[in-house]
Order: structure tokens, then C-alpha cells, then sequence
């Protein structure tokens, strides 16, 4: 018999090994990826909610009993303060500050109509 010593299977083994190793690494690197994107939506979605939570109460304080100059809300995860200016013809602008117990901290400003009693324009400081 005839030694035949060229040998595929080490060949053959390592580039299956490699592609294996590159499709699971691709995979790792997205999942990684859709995680820290859902923590981040999350967030987002948080800091929205406790916006337009504070802009609500806020709403109701003013149509009811007037607004207060300074003030704060604590929610579970954050506290939101606001500071009300005083009012410029018909409109007031409210500026909020929301600090996250994660240390993130998120800048909005309100502006307010007197005569309607409600919120007319918003803008996010970032």
C-alpha cells in the first residue's frame, strides 16, 4: 500500500472551524447590539413618560389653582423639577429638569398659554 500523506481533513476541519467561529461571533455582535439598543429605547421611552406626566400635572395645577414658581415631582426611577418664569404677554415658558437616579440628566422647556391654560410648544435641550 501507498502512504498517502496530503491529508483534506485538517484543512477541511479548521475552515469549517472558522466559519463557525465567524457566524457565531456575527451573531454574538448583534445580539449585543439589539440589547443595548432595547436598554436605550427604554430609557428613552422612560424619560418621555415622565415628561409628559409632569406636563400633565402641571396642566392641571395651573387650570386649577395656578402654578407655583418652583417645584418638584419624584418618580420611581427620577425626580423632575421645574421652574416657571414670569409670564411674557400671553405665554409663559416652564423649564424642566429631569435627573435620573442613573446620573442622566434631561432639559426641556414648556411654553404655556395663559388664556387657553395649556401647553403650546415644547422643546428638548440636549
Amino acid at each position: 500500500m501507498r502512504k498517502n500523506e496530503k491529508g483534506f481533513t485538517y484543512p477541511l476541519t479548521l475552515c469549517v472551524l472558522i466559519l463557525f467561529l465567524l457566524f457565531f461571533s456575527s451573531h454574538v455582535e448583534r445580539l449585543l447590539t439589539e440589547k443595548e439598543m432595547a436598554h436605550e429605547t427604554a430609557l428613552i421611552l422612560q424619560q418621555d413618560y415622565y415628561f409628559l406626566t409632569t406636563v400633565k400635572k402641571i396642566e392641571k395645577l395651573y387650570q386649577s389653582t395656578g402654578i407655583q414658581l418652583k417645584g418638584s415631582f419624584k418618580y420611581i426611577n427620577g425626580k423632575m423639577d421645574y421652574q416657571a418664569e414670569t409670564p411674557i404677554g400671553t405665554s409663559q415658558k416652564i423649564s424642566f429638569t429631569l435627573r435620573l437616579n442613573s446620573g442622566e440628566t434631561v432639559i426641556g422647556r414648556g411654553y404655556f398659554d395663559i388664556k387657553l391654560k395649556r401647553m403650546v410648544k415644547w422643546l428638548e435641550m440636549n
